[in-house]
């Protein structure tokens, strides 16, 4: 298979990489803002040590082995390009099994013990949700959030209260906001129902749809939720459709989204329904195509332009070293994006000093470019993950089951400011 030249391969690589990742320290010193920590650590004249704690064993390691893969193959190229201010990266990888306790462990050993600078490339909501407290007292930089949690979320991060973690993929309050911004600015709608599961990522998808909601203004949100995995998800349907909405938010992941596509069909839904990233692929597009038919039109989020990918570096990587393992494997390209941000901070860095805090600083500098889509700003604490997204349209038609219906925008873009 050739990456590069293999236009369907990169269009269902998009549409994989939509769903892709649905997915208290004590250290040396206390000079990082008052936070435990040594904010020089694994850093010599001539090296950077990072690492982080990846599944690549059990259930999960169809995700992990190809995401540390593109981590990997990312720093063995700036290694081979000599490094950054004559430094080369060491990277450590242990395997968690996707289990909290041992990533607890994990992350304890790589702080205190192998004393690396920064976690890079954190996996799986889990062990992020168990972990996270830690990183913060740390104080230790950790580029990119292998998940959408919103216990990354954070608009306005200070010195010790998660100023230190740098989110990258889409974070569920911030695909909310983004959410509410398209059904008004793309799709003209007064009256939003909102069906979200009870669980993490539905109540982060409802917030942020409610905050940005409440200061665009002139977007009334009708709500109703369900339990996550319910088979008979009517009566939040019912409720929705009787408010007579303009567009219908589905706010849920995988394991509740088709029951809520199908019951919004069966029971007469002609709006347009919207929903997450981690529901646009060939998978989602087979459980509700039937159902949904000509009944209402179905989109949803997505946050990467695999058109960028021609000619990269990554797809050189694909096609030279691993070309079938990974030639449309999105995980992989997670892993590269991680690599990629972490990476431009040191390059923000220079020749100056590097710290804990001087790393962090040129973080915030200005908006990093994703190497396959939009641009993360981290400036003023912003701390808020991916702030471009794409929306894609699902059509039976096509073999991917799904088409580019708005371009990669930000939200003011998308409302015309």
């Amino acid at each position: 298979m050739n990456f590069l030249k293999n236009k369907l391969t990169k269009k269902m690589t998009t549409l994989a990489f939509a769903g892709a990742l649905m997915l208290g320290i004590t250290a040396c010193g206390t000079d990082n803002d008052g936070a435990t920590g040594s904010s020089t650590q694994g850093v010599t004249d001539t090296t950077i040590r990072i690492g982080n704690s990846v599944a690549t064993s059990g259930a999960l390691a169809p995700v992990g082995v190809p995401f540390q893969a593109g981590l990997l193959a990312y720093i063995e190229m700036v290694n081979q390009g000599g490094g950054i201010n004559g430094r080369l990266i060491e990277y450590i990888h242990q395997d968690d099994g996707f289990d909290p306790a041992t990533g607890i462990a994990i992350l304890e050993g790589l702080i205190n013990d192998d004393e690396v600078f920064a976690i890079v490339g954190h996996f799986g909501t889990p062990v992020i949700g168990a972990t996270v407290p830690m990183l913060i007292e740390s104080g230790i930089p950790s580029v990119y959030f292998a998940a959408g949690t919103g216990v990354v979320y954070n608009e306005n991060a200070l010195p010790g209260q998660g100023h230190n973690l740098f989110p990258v993929q889409p974070v569920f309050p911030m695909e909310g906001r983004i959410m509410a911004a398209v059904a008004k600015g793309e799709f003209n709608a007064s009256r939003v129902g909102v069906i979200f599961t009870n669980d993490d990522a539905g109540l982060d998808l409802i917030g942020g749809i409610a905050q940005e909601a409440e200061e665009i203004g002139g977007l009334e949100i009708i709500s109703a939720q369900v339990a996550p995995g319910a088979d008979d998800v009517s009566a939040a349907v019912l409720t929705v459709l009787a408010a007579d909405v303009d567009m219908v938010i589905i706010a849920s992941i995988q394991g509740t989204f088709p029951q809520i596509a199908r019951a919004l069909a069966n029971h007469g839904n002609t709006a347009p329904v919207l929903t997450s990233y981690v529901n646009v692929d060939a998978t989602m597009t087979n459980l509700v195509a039937d159902d949904i038919g000509t009944q209402y039109q179905l989109f949803g989020t997505a946050w990467v332009d695999v058109d960028l990918l021609v000619s990269s570096p990554f797809g050189q990587w694909v096609n030279q070293v691993h070309n079938d393992d990974f030639s449309a494997n999105a995980f992989a390209m997670t892993g590269w994006i991680a690599g990629s941000f972490f990476v431009e901070g040191l390059r923000r860095v220079g020749s100056n000093e590097l710290t804990w805090e001087s790393y962090i600083s040129a973080m915030e500098q200005a908006p990093i470019r994703n190497p396959f889509g939009g641009y993360i700003d981290f400036s003023n604490g912003s701390r808020v993950g991916t702030q471009e997204m794409m929306v894609f349209a699902m059509d039976r038609n096509d073999p991917t089951g799904w088409t580019m219906f708005m371009p990669m925008r930000t939200m003011a873009e998308i409302l015309g400011n």
